[in-house]
């Protein structure tokens, strides 16, 4: 791939920002540090040097294929009118067998109206071999690299065309139609978000598997909203790039009336699936996980931390 060329006003701002670090003079350092990235660059030090690099990857096409450098490249449908009754939005990245097994029961079982959306986050090329067939009922959406869970769930919602959004982990099998109980949850104004796994806290710091009904938060198996929610409350913080507990901060967005209002519900309710082996989870060494799982985890509470309100459902 050839090299990206850096346009000559982002060069001559680094140049003067090195001058800026050699005369101590932080100030100008750091202003001309947030030019060159409001330009769509990052500087990075080495000593008295400087390299630059693109702050995301490139968006690139290829023989009429597109694989976008960024979510906000993709082009979005949320102010279009919705069609349909749902859009199911299904991320893929290594896992060949779980994409093939969870698209084709949503196809056995999924009501007239549903589209599917599959953002296919650099795939493995296992993966991309297992990619579906494009129809006018089944999208696939392309990234050039890896861009992570939070920014890959702004490319689904930014295709959506349907008024509910249902995120569904290839994890999760449908054994029968588990869009229309989700989808008829969110008739009730007073819910938020729906899903068929709850769980529930007291406190926002400790979470535990619920029965079906209301619930803290909504696990990211199967998560639905309403599409309207998700363009006036999104985009999703695209620091989570790894998946654990970006399902905990989403439901408390979708829920969050502000302080001071009663918050929306968020409903667990039963749908027809199995869930097998999370792959995504059992694929990493038990100490990056739980480091992954902590830093996502503060988010939650840099947020949220002061907000019993939102706490037990």
């Amino acid at each position: 791939m050839p090299r990206t060329r850096i346009p000559e006003e982002v060069l001559s701002a680094a140049h003067d920002r090195a001058a800026a670090r050699a005369a101590r003079d932080w100030t100008e350092a750091d202003r001309l540090r947030g030019e060159i990235e409001a330009a769509g660059w990052k500087i990075v030090d080495r000593g008295t040097d400087f390299a630059l690099e693109p702050a995301h990857p490139p968006t690139v096409e290829d023989a009429g294929l597109v694989r976008y450098g960024t979510s906000a490249a993709v082009p979005s449908r949320l102010a279009e009118p919705a069609v349909g009754i749902a859009t199911v939005v299904i991320v893929a990245t290594d896992w060949p067998d779980d994409l093939r097994r969870a698209l084709a029961r949503l196809e056995a079982h999924a009501p007239a109206g549903t589209s599917v959306v599959v953002v296919a986050d650099a795939p493995s090329p296992e993966q991309e071999s297992a990619l579906p067939s494009e129809t006018d009922a089944v999208e696939v959406v392309r990234t050039s690299d890896r861009l992570g869970t939070g920014a890959a769930w702004n490319v689904g919602i930014r295709r959506a065309a349907g008024p509910v959004i249902v995120i569904l982990d290839t994890s999760v099998e449908a054994t029968g139609d588990v869009v229309t109980p989700l989808v008829g949850a969110l008739d009730d104004a007073s819910v938020g978000v729906a899903g068929g796994y709850g769980v529930r806290s007291s406190d926002l710091r400790r979470f535990e598997e619920a029965a079906p009904g209301d619930v803290t938060a909504i696990e990211g198996y199967a998560i639905a909203f309403r599409r309207s929610d998700a363009a006036d409350r999104g985009p999703i913080d695209e620091h989570f790039r790894f998946y654990r507990n970006l399902d905990l901060w989403w439901s408390l967005v979708l829920r969050d009336e502000g302080e001071g209002r009663p918050p929306r519900r968020a409903v667990a309710v039963e749908i027809p699936a199995t869930r097998h082996e999370h792959r995504g989870w059992t694929s990493l060494p038990d100490a990056e996980r739980e480091r992954l799982s902590r830093r996502n985890f503060y988010r939650i509470l840099d947020r949220f931390r002061a907000r019993d309100d939102l706490a037990a459902g």
